[in-house]
This record gives C-alpha cells, sequence and structure tokens, in this order.
C-alpha cells in the first residue's frame, strides 16, 4: 500500500510531453534507413520508433537491423519511452555503471521507477539484452510485478520457461513478446535492435489505444451524470422472479422513475435499456418463459432492448440453462439489443462455474464482466478492493480466446467497512462527502490499483474502498491490452468526482 502521491500513471498520462527526455533522435534519420526496406518485416515498428524518439539509428543511414540491443540501450530506450528522470543527485547503484556514462541517467530512473531491481551489484551495460529480461523490464515499467508474481503459478505455452515465468506469461498475454515457436519462448536469445522497436511499438500501441465505449447502469435521475457520449443506458427497474412455477417480471422503479432516467439517456443520445436483475433460482423456469416475460416488457414500452443480470449461477449445472436462456432472449429481441451480466473468471475471489461463457458471447450483444472482488483481514484493517487489477487481468486473459464482445464492469459504488465488518454500499458522491465530513484520510493500494479511505467515524475505525480516476483509468488500459472496447459502469447514480477523467 502507498499514498495516492505516487502515481505510476501519470507516467502514461503525459507520455507525450515527456518525449524530450534524453535527446531523442533527430528528424532526419527517420526519412529512411538504407538497412530498413519498406518490406522488411519491423520496417514499421523502426520507423515509428525514430520518429518518436525512443530508439535512434546506430549512425544517420543505418538503423542496424540484425544487431544485437544492450542493455544500457535498452534501458535508455524505455527511459525515453516513459519520460522517467533520475532523481536530482542521484548516484549509481551498480558498481559497473560510472557516473557521467551515457546511460547512466537512464539506468537510475528507471531503477527509480522499478523497472530495474538491484539483484546483483552489476547491472552488465554492454551485455545484450536476452528476451527474457526484455519481458521482466516492461512487465515492471508497467507496474504489473505483483499480478507477475501470481502468474507463475498459472499454465502457460512455454516448455521452456524455467525462471521468471510470471513476467514472460503478462508480457505474451499483454501482446508485447511472442513466442519463437508454439511451445517455446527462447529466454535466453537475446534482442535485436529491430526486435526492441517492435516491443515498444507494441506497448506503445496497448497504451494508447482509443477511449473505450461507454455503458451504463442507472436506478435514479439523482445525482445522475452527464450521460453524452454514453452509448447506452441501462434502467434498473425490473427484477425477475420465479414463482408458481414460472418466471415473472416485478417492477422495482415506478413508472415516473423509469421515464425520468429514460428521457435523460434519450436526450443524450444513448439508446436506453430495460436492466433486469435475477438469481439463479430463475433458471429453473424454462428459457422461453423467461424470454418471453422480457421481451413483452420491452415491447410494450419501446425500450431498446435488454439487460439481463442472472447473478451468480454457482455450478456446472447452470451452464445449460444459462445457455439456453442467453439463446432464447436473443430470439426473443430480434434487432434490439441484447447485454447480459456474467460473474468472470476468478483468480482469488469466489468463483462461479455456471457460465458457458464462448456460448453466452455468441448469444449477447456484449457479454459484460464483473470481477470478483477481495476480502481480507489484515489485522484490524479490512482489505476488500473493489474489482483488484489482478483479478482484472485473471479474468481477460482467461477469455482472450473464449469470448468476443466483452465488455468490463467498473464498479462505481463504494464499500464501507465499520469496526471490521461490512457496513454498507454507498455511491462515490457519498464517499467523497463522507470523506469531507469526517476526515479520512485518503490512499492508493498500488497492488489492487484500488482507492481507499481510513480513520475514525464516530469513534469507530472506518475502510471505505472506491476506485478513483487513476484506478478506473489503471482497469482501462489493462483492457485496452487485451482488446476490450467498451466498459460498463455499475452506477451511473452519484459518481466520485472526476472519476469519469480515467476512462479517456
Amino acid at each position: 500500500m502507498m499514498k495516492r502521491s505516487l502515481r505510476r500513471m501519470l507516467c502514461c498520462l503525459v507520455l507525450c510531453a515527456s518525449l524530450l527526455s534524453w535527446a531523442a533522435a533527430p528528424a532526419a534519420a527517420v526519412s529512411g534507413f538504407s538497412d530498413v526496406p519498406d518490406s522488411h518485416w519491423a520496417a514499421d515498428s523502426i520507423r515509428r520508433c525514430a520518429q518518436l524518439g525512443f530508439l535512434q539509428g546506430e549512425t544517420a543511414t543505418r538503423f542496424g537491423v540484425g544487431h544485437q540491443m544492450t542493455r544500457a540501450a535498452f534501458t535508455v530506450a524505455l527511459s525515453r519511452f516513459f519520460g522517467w528522470k533520475a532523481p536530482a543527485g542521484a548516484q549509481s547503484v551498480y558498481d559497473d555503471v560510472p557516473t557521467g556514462a551515457w546511460y547512466a541517467s537512464a539506468v537510475a530512473a528507471a531503477y527509480t521507477a522499478g523497472a530495474l531491481t538491484l539483484q546483483s551489484s552489476e547491472f552488465r551495460p554492454g551485455d545484450p539484452i536476452t528476451r527474457e529480461e526484455a519481458a521482466v523490464m516492461l512487465v515492471r515499467a508497467l507496474g504489473y510485478g505483483t499480478i507477475a508474481g501470481l502468474a507463475q503459478d498459472l499454465d502457460m505455452p512455454f516448455r521452456d520457461v524455467t525462471s521468471n515465468a510470471g513476467y514472460i506469461a503478462v508480457a505474451y498475454e499483454l501482446g508485447l513478446v511472442s513466442g519463437t515457436s508454439a511451445t517455446a519462448f527462447s529466454p535466453e536469445r537475446t534482442v535485436t535492435r529491430e526486435q526492441a522497436a517492435v516491443m515498444l511499438m507494441r506497448l506503445y500501441d496497448g497504451l494508447h489505444a482509443a477511449s473505450p465505449g461507454r455503458v451504463g447502469i442507472a436506478d435514479s435521475a439523482d445525482e445522475l451524470t452527464d450521460l453524452a457520449g454514453y452509448e447506452a443506458v441501462a434502467v434498473a427497474a425490473g427484477r425477475l422472479i420465479y414463482q408458481n412455477g414460472t418466471a415473472q417480471l416485478v417492477w422495482t422503479l415506478d413508472e415516473e422513475v423509469r421515464e425520468a432516467v429514460a428521457g435523460a439517456a434519450e436526450a443524450a443520445g444513448a439508446q436506453v435499456l430495460l436492466y433486469v436483475s435475477a438469481t439463479e433460482n430463475i433458471l429453473r423456469s424454462t428459457a422461453s418463459e423467461t424470454a418471453a416475460q422480457l421481451a413483452q416488457a420491452v415491447e410494450s414500452q419501446g425500450w431498446d432492448g435488454v439487460f439481463l443480470d442472472v447473478a451468480q449461477a454457482a455450478t456446472s449445472a447452470n451452464r445449460k440453462a444459462m445457455t439456453a436462456v442467453a439463446a432464447a432472449v436473443s430470439q426473443a429481441m430480434g434487432d434490439r439489443l441484447f447485454y447480459l451480466m456474467a460473474e468472470a473468471p476468478a483468480w482469488s475471489g469466489t468463483a462461479y462455474d455456471g457460465y458457458d461463457y464462448a456460448a453466452l458471447a455468441e448469444a449477447a450483444d456484449r457479454l459484460v464482466l464483473r470481477v470478483a472482488d477481495h476480502d481480507e483481514k489484515l489485522g484490524t484493517f479490512r482489505a476488500a478492493p473493489l474489482d483488484p487489477l489482478e483479478e482484472v487481468y485473471y479474468a481477460l486473459a482467461s477469455l482472450r480466446d473464449q469470448a468476443e464482445k466483452v465488455s468490463l464492469l467498473i464498479t462505481t459504488t463504494a464499500g464501507v467497512w465499520t469496526a471490521g465488518s461490512r457496513d454498507a454500499d454507498i455511491s462515490g458522491a457519498q464517499a467523497a462527502r463522507l470523506q469531507k465530513q469526517s476526515g479520512l484520510e485518503s490512499y492508493f493500494s498500488s497492488r489492487y490499483a484500488c482507492d481507499y479511505l481510513t480513520g475514525t467515524v464516530d469513534k469507530k475505525d472506518t475502510v471505505v474502498w472506491y476506485l478513483g480516476a487513476e484506478a478506473v483509468a489503471e482497469r482501462v488500459r489493462m483492457a485496452a491490452f487485451f482488446g476490450v472496447d467498451q466498459v460498463c459502469l455499475s452506477s451511473l447514480n452519484g459518481l466520485w468526482p472526476g472519476v469519469e477523467a480515467g476512462l479517456a
């Protein structure tokens, strides 16, 4: 855990403004390297890398294709990329990095940023960097060291990886590195200059993906956020129950409130969906009955579609029924939208086994993934982060080849813990007001990429977990690496101040 002042994401958000460090390559070198023909497999990455100032040519006219990239040169390139700067008066932490060396300040900056560690007193600046070493540096530069530590126990396709397996797995899953074959990574093979350029451009593209599409759920017109730019708004107005041997839709919002929220969404140009919640009991009804109830409600009131949330389908016995419901609702909706919520695969949280993700994603226009929360008592402190970043990684990595049209649910409410026990869920705006009134201290957990408030309220130890702008940005960034182009806010009512900046 660390203070909010330690902000890794700032490096990425100000990337383009930070490229003046360590003397970027002159523009003349961009016009073409004689050893990089247009047909070269890495030509585009090399030219972009030079244009952005991350790598220079070995001369004004030659890039150095096929030449090995040294550890010093790769560190300088990465420092340029992130705009890292060495602390004033920084001394070398490595015995073989002399003060004043052309790479010394970059090494110091990379060490301060956490991309390098002091596992040895020698940095070996002139040694060619290996594929394993490059993968480790890239993952550490992103701040994903904790995720890599956990990922070392997960299955991976490469049979020749014996050390730093978690780092290599994360770099591979994020698309930063590839294998040398379907089952080999060749960790000891050295990185050429053109391979380094490709790695950096893959990283660049991951960090500069287009802002995701936005949808969200609303249950009131009170403190409703500005809906301009939202693709769809789901009005939490109904609940499916299993009663008298069949599915029945019960309205949970009165008509006046439904119309107010729907009117705001329509005025903003968003499509309006009927959000309907249910428990796994609804799976006892036939799929056709459930679909008929939803279709009738959507048709009669002119909704643009339905957003169905059957929470916590716990067992594999539910899979067939869930798949049948999804298929039936999809058919019943016709040309109208069909969004479907499902619990994401869980790494450390509670796992629910009632989902055939591929089949659900095939049936729905969007499969919205709800990531497992954590809950751990650390002495008197309650560690209960929302949508932990490691769980986001695990869920998206698990489903990379199983499901398309995926959206990531981002929790915008806050969880309150009083005297070690779960108290309530409140809106982000309520959490902000509580902080202002009570003086709770604000912190940021770098492990979970989650904000929390802690202190005393009414003489009781209180912890409030929530996702602020940086935390949201971390999840958007992670989702982009996996090609997820839409996020869903769990509540559009009473957002934490400024939180939507994290979606940009």
